[in-house]
Parts: structure tokens; sequence; C-alpha cells
């Protein structure tokens, strides 16, 4: 806990952002955080709640109480050991994580929560101000080699993991740099590279061999994979996107979401993108369709741009601004979220972006390029089931005068052609790597984690995934281990 009576006596103050209108000239962080002190005071709201429920909200069992109670007392040094013993990138976390702890803070109950997000961002910050955070190359090498393919949250947290108990590790990534979906995925002004940068320098002084501009199954072979390596670890993401097949999808100018964003975090890497795949929202009508964050990023990119005008579409009715009765705490709450991209458009544009409860019908176009969007509007009802059922309004049909369309409705699974067919890997129902209680795929030595795994998730699971990976990889090649996926071991 922090201050005995610091949670009456101080409110929740989350750091603030740099103004709408001046930050979507440019890609830099957006966020201003808090001084010293002021992390001080939100840490003191901390109460003595008895049970942390936050904890138990947290994927990686982050001993959130612990931390907290040590930056009220300036101990910021041991606030940073506690959080490594469960996370081994809180900045990422920090950055780009929705707070599942801040959902079962006790606090939030009779207040807000505690911004329990920012001071776990400000204690990593603080480590890497003060050059705490340095690498940690193993004492005593084991001579087992290990290949995790995909170098996104859960690839990095399993590579550091093997890495540090003395195993010979390489990371194989596809793209032109390692980080995943936070290098080419994530905004810069959400995740400065920076970040995730100097965790890859930090592992590769660790011993961790980082192998870019690399794809299984097409540069290298699965066989020469599996005759190089003692374990493989699958650590991809899911990328095959969800696609909208209605009339018009032909058309120019309708795009995945993961074939926009990625550019501008390349053009900002001096990464050059060819002409003729350039996707840019400069001067245009854009739509983007799905209300995730996804969807938000590809709003934000596109002010950023230059568009002319956005338009948001969601299929689901708009959150309750409440918690739900049916989502009582410690549940995170599924509530309205008004993200800084909102907020950017609500400042440049002068309205509110998102559409709730709309279908879309069909794409008109010209000359092969798209320009129109045809829309119906959804009632929402319970059905004698009593689950929520859509119907179309019957004469609410309207359009949209659009020049881009982005689609941001999420992913079905991991790309099944190429690496995972050749391996020979087996499915789950939801396309996703099936494994067994300890990670492993159906082909012995082969193990998975993160998306790949589990679905479309968030860094949080990534790096808790990562964790519990190389757990089971270090038992299954030396008979035993001392690592941990968290404190609280629930697997």
């Amino acid at each position: 806990m922090g201050k005995l009576t610091g949670f009456m006596e101080y409110e929740r103050n989350n750091g603030s952002y740099k103004p709408a209108k001046e930050r979507v000239g440019n890609y830099d962080d957006i966020f201003i955080p808090l001084d010293e002190a002021g992390m001080k005071v939100q840490a003191a709201r901390c109460m003595d709640c008895g049970i942390p429920f936050c904890s138990n909200n947290c994927p990686l069992g982050n001993i959130i109480p612990d931390f907290n109670d040590l930056v009220y007392n300036g101990q910021w040094k041991k606030a940073l050991d506690i959080l490594h013993l469960t996370n081994n990138f809180p900045e990422f976390t920090g950055k780009i994580c929705p707070a599942l702890c801040e959902g079962g803070c006790v606090l939030g109950l009779i207040k807000d929560p505690i911004t329990i997000e920012h001071i776990e961002l400000a204690i990593a910050e603080k480590g890497w101000e003060e050059g705490w955070i340095v690498p940690q190359p193993p004492a005593v090498k084991t001579g087992k080699r290990i290949a995790v393919v995909g170098s996104g949250p859960a690839g990095m947290a399993a590579a550091q993991q093997l890495a540090r108990v003395g195993h010979d590790v390489t990371v194989y990534e596809r793209a032109e740099a390692a980080g995943g979906c936070m290098r080419f995925g994530i905004p810069d002004y959400k995740l400065p590279k920076s970040y995730v940068q100097r965790r890859v320098d930090q592992m590769a002084a660790e011993g961790v061999v980082f192998k870019t501009n690399t794809n299984i199954g097409v540069d290298v072979s699965v066989h020469a994979l599996k005759n190089e390596y003692d374990a493989i670890c699958l650590t991809g993401g899911s990328t095959q996107p969800r696609d909208l097949m209605i009339s018009g999808r032909e058309f120019d100018g309708i795009h995945f979401a993961m074939d926009f964003l990625p550019q501008a975090n390349k053009q900002n890497a001096s990464i050059p993108v060819p002409e003729d795949q350039m996707i840019s929202a400069k001067g245009k009508r854009v739509v983007v369709i799905g209300g995730g964050d996804t969807g938000s990023d590809c709003i934000g990119t596109s002010l950023r741009q230059g568009a002319l005008d956005v338009t948001q579409l969601e299929l689901l009715p708009m959150p309750s601004v409440e918690r739900p009765a049916n989502q009582p705490w410690p549940v995170f709450p599924m509530i309205l979220r008004t993200s800084s991209s909102h907020e950017e458009a609500m400042a440049v544009l002068d309205k509110d972006v998102r559409n709730y409860a709309i279908g879309t019908k069909s794409f008109d176009g010209k000359d092969g390029q798209v320009t129109r969007l045809d829309c119906v509007r959804l009632d929402w009802s319970a059905g004698p089931d009593g689950r929520m059922q859509m119907n179309e309004i019957p004469g609410s049909e309207f359009s949209i005068d659009c020049d881009l369309v982005l689609f941001a409705m999420g992913f079905l699974h991991p790309e099944h052609h190429g690496m995972l067919d050749d391996l020979g890997v087996e499915y789950d129902q939801r396309g996703n790597v099936k494994t067994d209680s300890k990670n492993m795929t159906s082909v012995p030595s082969i193990f998975c984690a993160g998306d790949m795994r589990r679905g479309q998730s968030l860094v949080v699971h990534a790096i808790a995934e990562g964790r519990r990976l190389a757990k089971h990889v270090d038992e299954y090649l030396m008979g035993s281990t001392w690592l941990r996926s968290s404190l609280r071991e629930v697997e």
C-alpha cells in the first residue's frame, strides 16, 4: 500500500497529453507523464485493501501493492526489482496496456482507481534513466540451442528468459526489424520505437541473436530449423485478417489496417516503401470499419497524413458509459472509452467520428476506385434464447462518400500456409496452433505461445505467454527449471 489515508486525500491524476491539434502534426510521443513527485502522490493512493485484486487481474501477476508502496517511499530501485520479477518489459505494458489491473482495483469501487499503468511506466523509465536496467548474461551456458520464430512481445519475453538461464537463443523475424506488432503495427506516437530497440539491444548483449528479414519456410526451410535446434518456439502473431466480402470489395482503395499502419512506422524509420504499394490518407475521405484499438490507430495515423475526413463504423451497439450489471467488479468492464485518436478527430474535424450499430452493405466505385460505402443501421435486441441478435432497421439505409476504406475488424488466426503447414502442427477449432498444457504442439520439441496459440490478444497476455513458454521449454530441455511464468504460478 502507499499512504494509509492517501486514497482519501488525493485524486487520480493519470498524466496528460500534448494538445490534440499540435500533436497531429507529427508522430512524436503524445504522452506527458507526471514528474517524480506526482507519481509518489499517485502511489500514495494505494490502500490497504487486504486482497490485491489488481494483481489477480494482471495476466503477469505483477506485485502491484508492493511497488506502489516502494514508489511512495522513494525506493525506486527496489520497485524496479519487484516489477522485473514478473514483467520483462514494463515500459511496453506501461505504454500500451488497457490496464486490466485497474479494473480490479478495490479503490475503484468507490473512487477512481489507482493509476497503476503509469506508475509502472514511471518505474521502468526511472530504471533506464538511472542506468539500473542492464544486460544480464548467464554465468553458465547449457549448450542447448533454441529457435524463436517471431519477435513480438511473446517471442522477446521467451527469448530473454531462455537466454538468461544459459541457452543459445536465435530469434527469427521476417520483417526488417525486431519487435513484431510493437515495431510496425502500433503507431510511433503511442509507442516510440526507441522503447523497443533498447530492449532488443539489452537482449543482444545477453547473447540473443536476432535474424531479421528472414521468413521461416521461405528463406530458411523448416527442416533446416529442426535439424539445427534442440527446440523451436513459435511466437508469431495472429495475422490472418478478417475480411468483408460484400459487393464491390474488388475496388481499389480498400485495404486491411495492417497493410496501412506499418507503412507509417517504416517511413518514420527511413525504411523504403515501394511507390506502387503506398497507401496514403492525404486529402482523402477515410472510412475505418472496426471500433477497436487498431481502428483507433487508423484514425490517428490518417489525421497525421492529412485526411480530409474520417468516419469510423462499428457493428456492435455503443458500450455503456458505466460498468454494466453483467460485468461486476473486479471484471475488467467493456465500457465506452475515448482514445487519444478520437480526441484528435474531435479537435481537428470538430466531430465524433464514431458510429455504432452500423451494417455495411456494399461498395460503389468509379473507374475501379471506391467512391461510396452503402450502410444500414442495426437494432440489437435479445432473442428468444436471451442472446443478443441484430436486425436491420427498415428505411435506415444511408451512404458514405469515401476514397480510402480500412478494415480493422480483427484477425482470424495465424497464417497456415508456409511454415505452420510445413511443420505439420495441429490447429484448434479456431485455427490457432494447438498445444498441450506445457505449450508443446503436436510435433515434439516444437512449442507455441502468444497470439499464434491463443488468438489475437493484448501485449500483457503475450509477455505472460512468452514467460510461460520459456519455463516449459527449459524444463523440457533440462529436466527441471528455476524459471517461473509468474509468482503465483497459475497455469
